[in-house]
């Protein structure tokens, strides 16, 4: 069955960049939901930005608008995660995500109320200050 597997996390200091890998197995990617999640100590998992289809465009969280870049290359079956402007609160084990495609916009995703059901295994992102 489909599997993700990250690469690309790392320790940057703050304004520094970092671009997170994901390759798919077992699957086309660019036949399902895909999205990226962290998860800092003591809080829960948020989304960080989703693409449920490629006539819905994109979701990013408030936070993120701007200085990250959701993109995928299909003839690589890998999707990306580009953070530029780093700052300390982004540190968090970061996690790519994909699911069957269920209609709706992509916020619908990264908010779990459509979930996405393979998982990678994370990469830990550590932005100094």
């Amino acid at each position: 069955q489909l599997q993700l597997v990250q690469s690309g996390g790392g320790l940057v200091q703050s304004g520094g960049s970092l671009r997170l890998s994901c390759t798919a197995s077992g699957g086309t990617l660019a036949n399902y939901a895909i999205g990226w999640f962290r998860q800092a100590p003591g809080k829960e998992r948020e989304g960080v930005s989703c693409i449920a289809n490629s006539d819905d465009g994109s979701y990013y969280r408030d936070s993120v608008k701007g200085r990250f870049t959701f993109s995928a290359d299909n003839a690589k079956n890998t999707m990306y995660l580009e953070m530029n402007n780093l700052k300390p609160e982004d540190t968090a084990v970061y996690y790519c995500a994909a699911g069957r495609r269920a209609g709706g916009l992509p916020i619908y995703y990264c908010s779990g109320y459509v979930p996405l059901h393979t998982w990678g295994q994370g990469a830990q992102v550590t932005v100094s200050s």
